[in-house]
């Protein structure tokens, strides 16, 4: 049962704390009950805190705490950012070692989502269940085509870029962009925008976990069960590599949302935070 809600921050009203952890002062927000395993949340290329949408943030945090960061270089996180998802992984590990956390949920959007295939092969015993949002393994087919480069690599990035990178050219899908756009400029309490130095080394990761696939069958290994989540039409990382995904994955469960692009839980956000939730219910039952 959820505690009293006049004891639980969400997304409008968690304050931001830091943690120090391998020489990095790492930001981060904690929401929901104090109680359970956590549910670690990874951000999309460029993104930090303040970009999660609240209602899928508060959403997922009901029955469970979740604990947001920004890794290293990213808001008020010290350091800067590495350009390689493996240091991405390293750095969210100490993270959550510094926090003290043994067992965990993990949910990983777009690049947030290669860190957290990383986590699931460099650490597995630390990770009960994953959900890959926006995702592709490594050797991902035509992830940020030239157009997708120059709408997300603007410096500073614009809500129309946004709307054409996550959403599709349809009144559906694009009245669902305008609302989340709404909701995820309600907190006043903001992080620092990320720096074009961010932005150069998020690019230089996605383009080395593209370009360079896994000989070594990693995510065949995986036995913990990982919901992998897209939009009907992704344009940043297709679609078609969210079934590639979910097929290397022993474990896996796939679903994709109709008429939407690389940002669906956007879009669909209390589909997908029940979705989350009957997933998480099912590992936590299968547990016992």
């Amino acid at each position: 049962m959820r505690q009293d809600a006049s004891v639980i921050d969400t997304h409008q009203s968690a304050p931001t704390r830091f943690i120090d952890a391998k020489g990095i002062r790492f930001a981060y927000r904690r929401i929901g009950p104090s109680l359970g395993v956590p549910l670690v949340l990874l951000q999309h290329f460029r993104g930090n805190m303040d970009n999660w949408d609240p209602v899928v943030v508060d959403g997922l945090a009901y029955e469970r705490p979740v604990v947001l960061v920004d890794n290293r270089g990213i808001g008020q996180t010290t350091g800067s950012t590495p350009d390689n998802v493996g240091a991405m992984a390293d750095d969210a590990l100490a993270f959550i070692d510094a926090l003290g956390e043994k067992h965990i949920d993990l949910l990983g959007f777009s690049l947030g989502g290669m860190v957290a295939q990383q986590i699931l092969i460099d650490r597995p015993q630390l990770v009960r269940a994953a959900i890959l949002v926006g995702t592709g393994p490594r050797g991902s087919a035509d992830v940020f085509a030239p157009e997708v480069v120059r709408a997300a690599s603007r410096v500073p990035s614009d809500p129309q870029s946004l709307l054409f990178l996550f959403f599709t050219d349809t009144p559906h899908s694009r009245a669902g962009g305008e609302r989340y756009l709404q909701r995820m400029m309600l907190r006043t309490e903001r992080e620092p925008a990320t720096n074009e130095q961010v932005m150069r080394a998020h690019l230089a990761a996605i383009r080395e976990w593209a370009d360079y696939p896994d000989h070594t069958d990693a995510l065949s290994r995986i036995r913990q069960p990982v919901l992998v989540v897209n939009g009907s039409h992704d344009i940043m990382i297709p679609t078609v590599n969210s079934y590639a995904l979910s097929q290397q994955l022993p474990n896996a469960e796939l679903i994709v949302y109709p008429d939407s692009g690389h940002g669906s839980l956007f879009q669909y956000p209390e589909r997908f935070t029940t979705d989350v939730a009957r997933f998480l219910a099912d590992t936590e039952q299968r547990n016992r």
